[in-house]
């Protein structure tokens, strides 16, 4: 069994569901996923916390599920966060070189500068992600460290959250005995398991479908450029179904899992669903096209709320590699095949790479999100522990010299 500093817990805090996901590293370096936990959400609405005591008791569950399959205990996650109070900007700063060279130092400071924006006192910063840095006018470069000049440049880009969601997750993690280890912008925690490096370069746009909300993240360079939350998801589509057929949201959303189609003319004209009523009134047989016609324009609105969101941030004729789609709603029948025409791109489904372990298992977009705040957690771990060396020999360096003074008055 591997260690308990070893294991990293992704904690997918969803509309529709709450997933945990427990990875290991292991002798090649890969992650290995050795436990999974899923639960029914309560207390969620639009990917914001509306509810702490149900969505307690449904972490709780989901843990325990996880527990029981990885055989250790969890005590800490990284969570994910979204809704539509979630906003985001691109910022620059600029700093002297003070040896002419470039440091690790001048880059802390470069991006300090870049993040010293002024925000309301109820947002707070959750990510800064570097696009490029541009050294005495030459821009493009990933990596300045080493390089000469006296200019050092930095574009940026920031994601703030409202501090009171961030705060009620916070709280939930912790009532259900979890600490929170860092906070992760679940399109971007999507992004590291579904997206390949020649995307990002090439330039892509993840849509993760979720319950509640839509994220959309645009990646150009290899870096990330746009993120913005849109508050449509498949309950839309199930919330359509059950007016639509008139059955209980209960059985649209099972029908919309088991036989929803997205695009109607993929459905054979012979096939049929029994749909249950309501009032203890005996269950009807529909056309499975009859379905197929109330879903085709909800998803099509849903695809066209997002082109809308593209154009407005001009990047529309940079993103090369197409559209990968991600999250649960995702995977019914149609949906690459309307993203296509909509948005007039190569569009594909997303789902986890680069993992070990329980591969069957989590070989679907809906659990995109919480591989992808695993592998969120041990990039953060190989950094720290890079950084940490640094500090701790400044450590010793700050002894040895106190060692010194001591000596020589003493």
């Amino acid at each position: 069994m591997a260690k308990k500093d070893q294991l990293i817990v992704g904690l997918d805090l969803g509309t529709t569901k709450i997933c945990v996901i427990v990875g290991s590293k292991n002798a090649d370096g890969k992650i290995d996923v050795i436990g999974i936990g899923t639960s029914p959400s309560k207390g969620l609405r639009k990917g914001v916390v509306v509810n702490i005591d149900s969505t307690v008791e449904t972490i709780k569950k989901a843990v325990e599920e996880a527990e029981l399959m990885a055989g250790c205990e969890i005590t800490s996650v990284y969570a994910g966060i979204a809704g539509a109070h979630i906003k985001s900007l691109n910022s620059r700063g600029v700093v002297a070189i003070k040896e002419k060279e470039v440091n690790s130092l001048d880059v802390d400071r470069v991006i300090d500068a870049a993040k010293a924006i002024s925000i309301p006192m109820d947002r707070e910063v959750i990510h800064v992600f570097p696009q490029e840095f541009i050294v005495d006018d030459q821009d493009g470069i990933k990596d300045p460290i080493g390089m000469s000049g006296v200019r050092l440049e930095a574009e940026v880009h920031i994601v703030t959250a409202s501090v009171t969601s961030i705060q009620n997750i916070i709280k939930s993690c912790n009532r259900a005995g979890l600490e929170v280890k860092d906070i992760v912008l679940e399109s971007f925690a999507s992004s590291l398991a579904v997206l390949t490096p020649e995307e990002r370069e090439m330039g892509v746009s993840l849509f993760d479908l979720g319950g509640g909300t839509t994220d959309l993240a645009i990646f150009l360079d290899g870096s990330i450029w746009h993120t913005s939350i849109i508050t449509v998801g498949g309950n839309n589509i199930s919330n359509d179904i059950s007016v639509g057929i008139r059955t209980p949201i209960s059985e649209a959303e099972r029908i919309k899992i088991k036989y929803g189609c997205a695009k109607t003319s993929m459905v054979r004209d012979d096939e049929t669903i029994e749909v249950p009523s309501v009032g203890g009134r005996p269950p009807r047989v529909l056309s499975r096209q009859i379905l197929s016609e109330i879903i085709e324009p909800r998803v099509e609105e849903l695809f066209s709320l997002v082109k809308r969101e593209i154009v407005k941030t001009g990047y529309e004729d940079m993103i090369t590699s197409g559209v990968v789609l991600t999250g649960g709603t995702s995977i019914m029948d149609g949906m690459v095949e309307i993203a296509e025409e909509v948005m007039g791109l190569p569009a594909r489904l997303g789902v986890p790479r680069n993992i070990g372990g329980l591969v069957d298992v989590v070989s679907s977009p809906m659990y995109a999100t919480a591989v992808g705040l695993v592998q969120y957690g041990f990039q953060n771990l190989s950094r720290s522990s890079m950084s940490a060396q640094p500090e701790e020999h400044a450590v010793k360096k700050a002894w040895m010299k106190i060692k010194k003074w001591v000596s020589e008055f003493f």
